[in-house]
């Protein structure tokens, strides 16, 4: 019976295929709109919460002033000194390692091109705070960062637009008015998580940046490893205390410094990513209703054309729950056959855009099974009336209708 019931209902399905495609486009648009919207949302989550790893591994950043600013640090607040990443290193357990950061932005010069980069004045810790690795080349020596000598490591990019594809290493590189040997070639680390470009560098030490360059002896920011396991909570509490001392900041003053968890950083923005896609899923879902509410009106047309064809079947014996069966397997049919289809443009939408967006595709079978579910349901919620109407219908009646 149940087959048989199958079979009517898709012969009426089929007897008016473009009357049941219109029927079935709310339910299309809404499916794809719901399995788009989540799986872009997931994509753009996991691609901060990459772009906040690439950062650092368990990274702490220490800048002056009460609140984050950009990387010059807090206007008024005094700057760091080489000496406080020394004592953070040495005084506080479950440190890998610290970084003292001076950065500035300059006109390098290399083989008749020019180009306007970021200049770092730094350690070779700067390197494993900032989970850095090195592709040609080697780091800098204890000697050349203690006499602050004039090398450098570059980032993919400045390679691109001075060199080419041509090896770097031993090449000369001119930063404002010295002239520095290129030493290593930083392996490349893409866009960073606030759209800047991470490969847009020229490292050299500290001391080269601050005698040769600038001209002072300002830290900007300082950049804390720590090891796996450690206790974030503990560390930012010793930072505190050893720059508040260092700092000469009396009990009631309070801090001109301020410390930044990346973690809780990645947490934050991926919870608001998250949220954001709740709610865009949310909405999305509505045209699901009203693709519920497209087939109940079109399957009450659909009882009324059927009339008579209902009274006829009703008068040669068969049961109101046959009937009721019949049209109720129509509508779910429907229903499901606009989720299928929703899928496909769903899982093809969704591959497109996160190209376009440069987040990663990432196929999730609990969302599209949902989302099929739900259109099969929304066809079962909305066609059981229709269904029930067609049902009860008197089969004398049934038959006189014109």
């Amino acid at each position: 019976m149940l087959l048989n019931t199958l079979l009517l209902a898709l012969r009426s399905i089929r007897r008016n295929l473009l009357r049941s495609f219109l029927t079935i486009l709310g339910i299309v648009i809404g499916v794809s709109a719901v399995i788009t919207m989540v799986t872009l949302g997931n994509g753009a989550t996991l691609a901060v919460q990459n772009q906040i790893s690439g950062l650092g591994t368990n990274l702490l950043q220490v800048r002056p002033g009460q609140r984050m600013t950009g990387p010059g640090g807090g206007a008024g607040a005094p700057s760091f000194k080489e000496a406080d990443a020394q004592a953070i290193a040495t005084q506080i357990g479950g440190i890998a390692a610290v970084a003292p950061e001076a950065r500035t932005a300059a006109t390098v010069v290399a083989n008749g091109h020019n180009w306007s980069s970021s200049v770092i004045g730094s350690t070779n810790d700067w390197l494993v705070t900032g989970n850095w690795s090195i592709s040609d080349g080697r780091v800098f020596s204890d000697d050349e960062l203690r006499a602050g000598a004039a090398v450098c490591l570059v980032g993919a990019t400045v390679r691109r637009e001075l060199f080419g594809t041509q090896s770097v290493v031993g090449a000369q590189l001119r930063v404002k008015q010295i002239s520095c040997e290129v030493v290593g070639l930083l392996a490349s680390k893409g866009q960073g998580s606030f759209g800047n470009d991470q490969d847009d560098v020229v490292l050299v030490p500290i001391k080269t940046l601050q005698r040769r360059i600038t001209g002072n002896t300002r830290v900007n920011t300082l950049l804390v490893s720590m090891q796996d396991g450690s206790d974030a909570n503990r560390v930012k509490a010793g930072i505190s205390q050893i720059l508040r001392e260092r700092r000469k900041l009396a009990e009631g003053d309070e801090d001109n410094f301020n410390v930044l968890d990346t973690k809780q950083l990645a947490d934050a923005l991926s919870g608001t990513t998250k949220v954001m896609t709740t709610l865009l899923g949310a909405v999305a879902a509505v045209s699901l209703l009203v693709g519920g509410i497209g087939i109940m009106n079109i399957m009450l047309v659909s009882v009324t054309e059927r009339t008579r064809e209902i009274g006829l079947r009703l008068a040669i014996g068969a049961l109101e729950r046959e009937v009721l069966l019949q049209f109720l397997i129509e509508a779910v049919v429907l229903a499901a056959l606009g989720g299928l289809i929703g899928i496909v443009l769903a899982t093809l939408a969704s591959i497109g855009l996160a190209d376009v967006m440069e987040v990663p595709y990432l196929f999730n079978p609990g969302v599209n099974l949902l989302s099929f579910l739900f259109s099969a349901g929304i066809g079962v919620l909305f066609g059981y009336f229709p269904a029930r109407r067609a049902a009860r219908l008197d089969p004398i009646e049934a038959l006189r209708h014109e």
